[in-house]
């Protein structure tokens, strides 16, 4: 893949504003910052349009919550066709962390998070997608 190089004119505000994301997220210059943001717009831009997508969906809950295995389980066999696969992690004697790899339509992914999410006893719960092409 080659480098092209162009000349961007910006209002001094937003310059400052992308200055301040180059210093935020450790960019090495200013051109990552804007690859980022290119590519950053091309992933909701494929959420937007229900494109297939893959991602990970993060999920706190204690596992002492009754049925929410239970719950959960049958609601990734509704969904077998999206995820991928899975990782339960014991965080404490209580809390669980469990990450689920999930690849589809952006629309059924986020209808699947939204379920899990929705299961008594999660504490917390994160989809975070990225396009596949």
């Amino acid at each position: 893949m080659s480098v092209k190089r162009f000349g961007v004119s910006l209002e001094e505000e937003l310059l400052e504003n992308l200055d301040r994301l180059v210093t935020r997220h450790h960019f090495p210059n200013r051109s990552q910052a804007i690859r980022f943001l290119i590519r950053k717009s091309e992933v909701e831009e494929q959420w937007n349009m229900d494109m297939e997508v893959a991602g990970a969906l993060v999920l706190i809950y204690d596992h002492h919550k009754r049925d929410i295995q239970k719950h959960m389980t049958a609601l990734q066999h509704d969904y077998h066709c999206l995820i991928m696969s899975s990782q339960h992690i014991h965080l404490d004697h209580d809390m669980c962390l469990e990450t689920i790899t999930v690849k589809g339509k952006a629309s059924k992914l986020i209808k699947l998070a939204d379920k899990l999410k929705a299961v008594k006893g999660i504490r917390h719960g994160e989809l975070v997608m990225s396009g596949i092409h």
